[in-house]
């Protein structure tokens, strides 16, 4: 039974967040980002997401605990989520994947650093370099523990409804494009 929520994955940069809430806007639906979650139970702790990721790696509570908030999500209606792991804990959700090199992203991460106060705290840096080589790095972090954890590759393609290149395509396009292939998938 397909349900009224999307989930909305991607790699670092690729602009979830910001789809996310245009995608929310344009179809007046709840607004729901795990990463932010994950920022404030690391800001929480004092941790930068960094340092939250690698303390993840040997305590399963941080991981478990923004796990559970996505499973219950999974009864909600009108809702868009961007996860690393909401298209896993929802399979009824239209599951959309972000692609983006990450060289791209790396710029874009740095822009948004200028106006994210959120993410300032939780990167603790603004050098582009620095941004980039922690980006990678917690990636890998996330990759190792969502597979040692659930058995989950975020990154093979096939699990998802709609893979877009937002290199290719800017936000208004990308939200279009989701908005109109969603409404087919949900035979509007």
């Amino acid at each position: 039974m397909k349900k009224e929520i999307i989930t909305i994955n991607g790699g670092l940069g690729s602009g979830k967040s910001s789809t996310a809430d245009k995608v929310a806007r344009e179809l007046n639906f709840k607004r729901f980002s795990s990463g932010e979650f994950f920022r404030q139970i690391g800001t929480g702790l004092g941790l930068s997401v960094n340092e939250i990721n690698k303390k993840a790696e040997t305590n399963q509570k941080i991981d478990e605990t923004t796990d559970e908030k996505l499973r219950q999500l999974r009864n909600s209606e009108k809702m868009v989520i961007d996860s690393r792991t909401a298209f896993h804990w929802i399979p009824e959700s239209f599951k959309v994947y972000l692609d983006l090199p990450p060289e791209i992203a790396k710029n874009r991460i740095l822009n948004d650093l200028k106006e994210n106060k959120l993410r300032q705290q939780s990167e603790k840096s603004f050098l582009a370099e620095e941004v980039f080589d922690k980006m990678k790095e917690r990636f890998e972090s996330e990759q190792k523990r969502y597979w040692d954890l659930y058995k989950i590759n975020n990154r093979d393609m096939s699990q998802y409804d709609l893979v877009i290149d937002t290199n290719q395509n800017n936000l208004e396009e990308v939200v279009e494009i989701i908005v109109s292939k969603y409404k087919k998938w949900l035979g509007k």
